[in-house]
């Protein structure tokens, strides 16, 4: 469904199904959360694999954003910034056709150390969960969830 040009104005008689779009999109969104959070507490974070291009993705998440630290809390203000879009727009691009719903809006926790929230919580697309969580788990950052669940496991 098109919803126009870009620019153009919404016709309310056009978009009846508008709502029911959104619902679905936020269905997408809490059940794509819910189902990672499900596997984190399955297995171990540092053991997954979230894509086949997991290796490709955290080099080239590395190599584009030197400066991000997988342990602190994420500037929400400084990755939605007109530099900030600009910079996720360029490194998403490289996934187009590549991985499925690159592109599409994602849940993701601002930091690691918390599970998902109201306030811990962000929306962002795809690439950016897959690179960020990628880089969480190769540094063990998520373990915590699973060893929560199974408290007697050894490391």
């Amino acid at each position: 469904m098109s919803l126009g040009p870009t620019g153009a104005s919404l016709d309310p008689e056009q978009a009846e199904n508008f709502e029911d779009m959104e619902k679905q999109f936020a269905v997408k969104c809490v059940q794509h959360m819910s189902t990672y959070w499900a596997i984190l507490e399955k297995a171990r974070g540092s053991k997954l694999r979230l894509t086949k291009m997991d290796d490709d993705i955290y080099e080239h998440f590395k190599k584009e954003f030197p400066e991000f630290d997988p342990t602190e809390t994420i500037d929400e203000d400084k990755m939605k910034s007109k530099e900030g879009k600009e910079r996720w727009r360029n490194f998403m691009m490289a996934y187009d056709k590549k991985v499925e719903d690159y592109n599409f809006g994602t849940m993701l926790r601002a930091n690691p150390k918390f599970e998902y929230g109201e306030k811990e919580t962000i929306f962002a697309v795809r690439m950016q969960f897959y690179a960020i969580e990628i880089a969480r788990n190769r540094l063990g950052l998520n373990d915590w969830i699973y060893e929560r669940e199974h408290p007697n496991k050894a490391k």
